[in-house]
């Protein structure tokens, strides 16, 4: 989408040239007119999907966006931090390491609300690594669910994440695909 990396060049921050700051209009205040384009981007992208999943906290707009694209497919996240409303006994669980936080968190959703059978699609902010994407590929696997994909809104294709999704046979979408940092400058993918 041009107009998201025109946004990010007119307002991103690169950090220690790995690190794409956009909380002025994706994960901290949010652009809501970006968010409803790009949501219809990635619904156009994949059929058929019966739930959209995401993990705590950035990536639930995204995902509640493009659920409502659908027609309104019920959103689940999974929870990054322990509640005592979750049976733990009764979720799935993976670990997930955060790429700007440098930490590793337990990731969970109740076993309630994935169900084998059911078609996926992974919404996030954002795909560096793709561990968040990743642990949740194998959360929907564990529950015997069909994962039809991965869409995030900005993709960092350098760090891999991509690369270690489609290995696993996940097709990966993004509405800004990012090939390197050079100059302080995004270069953006063809």
């Amino acid at each position: 989408m041009k107009e998201l990396e025109r946004k990010i060049l007119k307002d991103g921050v690169i950090i220690n040239n790995d690190i794409l700051k956009v909380d002025s209009f994706l994960n901290h205040q949010i652009d809501t007119a970006m968010v409803v384009r790009t949501s219809a981007y990635i619904a156009a992208q994949f059929e058929d999907i019966d739930k959209i999943v995401t993990v705590e906290t950035s990536g639930i707009a995204y995902a509640v966006a493009v659920a409502m694209a659908y027609g309104n497919v019920p959103v689940v996240f999974a929870k990054k931090s322990k509640s005592a409303v979750l049976d733990y006994s009764n979720s799935y669980h993976a670990q997930v390491k955060s790429f700007t936080r440098n930490t590793v968190s337990e990731i969970s959703i109740d076993k309630r609300f994935l169900r084998k059978g059911e078609r996926i699609l992974i919404v996030d902010d954002f795909l560096a690594e793709g561990n968040a994407s990743v642990g949740l590929v194998d959360l929907c696997r564990s529950a015997g669910a069909d994962v039809q994909g991965v869409a995030v809104i900005v993709e960092k294709r350098f760090q891999g994440g991509r690369a270690r999704l489609e290995d696993m046979g996940i097709k990966v979408v993004s509405c800004a695909s990012i090939a390197k940092f050079e100059n302080n400058k995004p270069v953006f993918s063809e």
